[in-house]
């Protein structure tokens, strides 16, 4: 097949590896790099998108404070102790019913509420605030890369060599063995058919919507992975060869993590939903080894404008499946938990009023859950505004006093070790005194 039509090939996406979930970039920097990290075991960064603006009042409750039941006369969370009421945390702020299996990681101090945060940026629009939360970068259209991507850029790695070159005189260690002389794979990936804004940009990162549908299940997906690499093979060894190459040798690498056979730990059952089965493999990936630093995944299903609930309903669900697929992440990693911190967000909050189709709308600040071994936690953090109309912004939403910026630059640097703040978010001023301390 000659260049140009293979070319071809690849702009109308039958195989397509941007598909795989690699961005333009892949042309220039390898998928696969090898780790000159001091520590034997890698830190890794779970995030979770709660796309579509979750009520982040319901989902951690201030029933300490009158203005909430005021404001909500069909889908408050009632106080602890009464049918369907919040689990109480701290004596004015408990945990929606649903997430009741996250309890004790709050008991054990595994588990901290950020409350207040959020962007500075007053959109109530989903598509530009989820922009803006993912680029790391509020009101600025114009940045191309997400945080994460720019983080991974900015830890210690070294990516100038592909995987191909390194393997080629350590082949007879390659078998059964999911890092190579050092090679770290797959540092950020994501659980979809694409990857999110957040991982878009220069240094590569994978989406994968299924380990067992990703060119890893043997059989006929072998020969298929023959007849593609035959396809983007090139007489002139160019970077699209060099890039197929690294994209097939992580395909080697996943197939050895086996995922068709895999087991949790025992007791471990995950939701049989989308978000439970991207957690199940995000688990699976952690504990192969396969150099994950930083993994990410969405549930959606948060915008609640009618029927929303109060500790039954709409919301409920959702946040049932929330808490149950990361209760079961959670148990499934065990004492992997010490080198893991999964921290979930949503790009705006919910208004303190409900509607007249008992729901609520678009809002601005909004509650982030933090947890993993390593974290500060049995605490919520933040300086709480109040709900009292004159407390509101613009007399309607839960007002701001955290920057989703600062808790994010908190969780990159002092987990994964980050570099150069001012790169991961530019524009903006990190400053450590801000961080609320869910880290050491």
């Amino acid at each position: 097949m000659s260049g140009m039509k293979r070319r071809a090939f690849v702009r109308n996406g039958t195989l397509a590896l941007l598909a795989l979930g690699m961005p333009p970039a892949f042309l220039r920097t390898p998928l696969l790099g090898e780790s000159t990290f001091r520590t034997a075991r890698k830190k890794t960064l779970i995030c979770i998108f709660q796309r579509g603006a979750v009520d982040g009042l319901s989902m951690v409750v201030p029933f300490g404070e009158k203005a909430y039941y005021g404001s909500r006369r069909s889908i408050a969370v009632p106080q602890p102790g009464r049918t369907g009421g919040a689990i109480d945390l701290d004596g004015f702020f408990g945990l929606h019913p649903s997430l009741a299996p996250l309890r004790d990681l709050y008991g054990r101090k595994e588990l901290a509420v950020i409350h207040a945060v959020g962007s500075p940026d007053a959109t109530r629009s989903h598509f530009d605030a989820q922009d803006y939360m993912e680029s790391g970068t509020p009101g600025a259209k114009a940045t191309r890369d997400g945080w994460l991507n720019r983080a991974l850029s900015h830890t210690d790695c070294d990516c100038g060599r592909t995987l191909a070159d390194k393997n080629a005189h350590a082949a007879d260690h390659a078998v059964g063995q999911l890092t190579v002389g050092g090679v770290a794979a797959l540092r950020g990936i994501a659980m979809g058919t694409e990857l999110p804004r957040s991982l878009r940009g220069e240094h590569p990162a994978l989406a994968i919507s299924d380990l067992q549908k990703f060119g890893i299940s043997g059989g006929r997906d072998s020969g298929l992975q023959d007849t593609f690499q035959r396809l983007y093979h090139t007489d002139g060894n160019d970077a699209v060869e060099g890039a197929a190459g690294d994209a097939f040798e992580a395909i080697r690498i996943l197939k050895a993590a086996n995922p068709l056979q895999y087991n949790p730990a025992s007791g471990v059952s995950y939701p049989a939903s989308d978000f439970g089965r991207s957690l199940r493999q995000i688990a699976q990936l952690i504990k192969s080894g396969v150099g994950v630093e930083v993994a990410f995944a969405d549930l959606g299903g948060w915008d609640t404008h009618q029927a929303q609930g109060g500790a039954q309903g709409q919301l409920a669900r959702r946040l049932d499946d929330l808490a149950r697929g990361v209760r079961a992440l959670y148990d499934d990693l065990g004492d992997r938990m010490e080198d893991v911190v999964l921290i979930t967000m949503s790009e705006f909050g919910r208004t303190v009023r409900e509607n007249g189709s008992g729901g609520t709308d678009h809002g601005h600040a909004n509650c982030m859950m933090v947890m993993g071994g390593g974290v500060h936690g049995g605490r919520i953090l933040g300086d709480w505004p109040g709900l009292e109309r004159e407390q509101l912004y613009e007399g309607r939403d839960l007002a701001l006093t955290t920057d989703f910026r600062d808790v994010f630059a908190e969780v990159t640097s002092r987990h994964l070790g980050t570099t150069q703040l001012d790169k991961v978010f530019p524009g903006y001023a990190v400053d450590p005194r801000r961080f609320r301390g869910f880290l050491g």
